[in-house]
């Protein structure tokens, strides 16, 4: 099958607007936690998110067309410009037939059905809504909308799979390079769910944090006292192609593909199983489609929520399928920075882990004060700091609400 190699990438993050923002605020530790601007939180358990800072619509639409967008998709035709852009795919003569989209949210358009419903109910004698409600709920418009910007015609549409939802559409862009069914893809997430249902839903299931006196650190994976993950929203963008066709058109090559895993927990709606059966099992299988040995690997970007029972299943997994390389490799946990970008986690933390090829430098876990008794104190979690080391192949995991695993290689291109 063809190789596939990443020449695009774009994002929008609490910790940086664009690529180059992301990368330093990653490398130098920077939270992007604080407390809750867009609406008053005061009444909720939890005070504090990961907000796009300053975000203001009208710097990248005009009102028109912001008014057609909800903010998930604003935040995904903002990432994959840059991806787009960053590509030098604004020039470049290419099939469009042969070129597709497939954009990711795991929730989607949650700000406008909470709107639609709150001035259904203050006003229910004469319901009223919006002739572009459907279309900006939906969570497959963002990919609808960037093939009519682009005029990409190949396949188009959405995955969802809770928090794996991008690392599924970046595996699904991926497979269909493989197969040739198309030649080249924008491909990514977005997430846009600091509102007063998202932040009351995750509430009630006493996922997120509530250390509102510690907001700023909040986001601690494994560490003692961590006690759920801090909601954070943006977006990321990756243009991924057949190796023939990026050199054919002279491109940039950032990294390679060389696998992914795919598997299910099948254990429980939202708790992981407590051994990372499921976990263990994703990395299994992207080591063996990617065809390489534990001892190959240098990173594992990890899930790392900074849930009580998420790091432990997963630190579980990592020692069960890597065995003594586990102590070898880099592990680090970004979410620490970023807060938990739902469904477009995965396509930021991949490529955190490009970032970390291309450098060779390992982002760290911030917040990662006293470890976890039950975790070995021998893994590096890379803690606080970045670390130097030479990087050739990485992993990003991901997990999603329902016990969707995902797992994606990233490889240092060697023509």
């Amino acid at each position: 099958m063809r190789r596939v190699v990443v020449t695009g990438m774009g994002v929008l993050t609490p910790i940086g607007k664009n690529v180059e923002e992301y990368w330093d605020s990653l490398r130098n530790g920077v939270s992007g936690s604080d407390l809750i601007k867009r609406f008053d939180a005061e009444k909720f358990k939890t005070r504090f998110a990961c907000e796009i800072k300053d975000y203001d619509p009208l710097d990248y639409f005009d009102r028109k067309s912001a008014r057609k967008m909800d903010t998930y998709a604003q935040f995904g035709m903002i990432a994959a410009e840059e991806a787009f852009q960053h590509a030098g795919l604004a020039d470049a003569d290419i099939d469009k037939e042969r070129a597709g989209i497939i954009w990711a949210s795991g929730i989607g358009g949650i700000e406008t059905f909470y709107r639609e419903i709150e001035g259904f109910l203050e006003n229910d004698k004469t319901p009223r809504f919006s002739p572009f409600f459907i279309p900006k709920m939906i969570s497959d418009i963002a990919a609808g909308m960037l093939a009519m910007k682009y005029g990409y015609q190949g396949p188009n549409y959405g995955t969802v799979s809770a928090c794996a939802s991008s690392s599924n559409a970046i595996i699904d862009a991926y497979n269909l390079i493989r197969l040739e069914v198309a030649d080249i893809f924008i491909t990514g997430g977005s997430e846009a769910s600091i509102n007063p249902i998202g932040v009351g839903g995750f509430n009630s299931m006493q996922a997120m944090s509530t250390n509102n006196e510690e907001y700023k650190t909040a986001s601690r994976p494994f560490d003692a006292s961590r006690d759920g993950f801090v909601i954070g929203e943006g977006g990321g963008g990756l243009v991924i192609e057949a190796l023939e066709h990026a050199q054919k058109r002279g491109a940039t090559i950032y990294a390679e593909i060389i696998g992914f895993g795919l598997s299910a927990d099948a254990f429980h709606l939202t708790a992981p199983h407590p051994e990372g059966r499921g976990a263990s099992l994703v990395m299994k299988n992207a080591l063996k489609e990617a065809k390489i040995k534990p001892e190959d690997v240098d990173y594992i970007n990890v899930h790392g929520t900074a849930t009580p029972l998420g790091d432990l299943s997963e630190v579980k997994a990592i020692k069960n399928i890597f065995g003594d390389q586990a102590y070898k490799l880099n592990i680090s946990a970004t979410k620490s920075m970023t807060g938990h970008l739902l469904g477009a986690a995965g396509a930021v933390e991949s490529l955190a882990v490009i970032f970390a090829l291309k450098n060779n430098l390992i982002p760290p876990t911030i917040n990662l004060k006293t470890l976890d008794p039950e975790i070995d104190p021998k893994l590096n979690l890379t803690p606080n700091v970045a670390q130097e080391r030479e990087v050739n192949i990485g992993l990003s995991n991901t997990f999603g609400f329902g016990g969707h695993n995902t797992s994606i290689v990233f490889r240092k291109f060697d023509e």
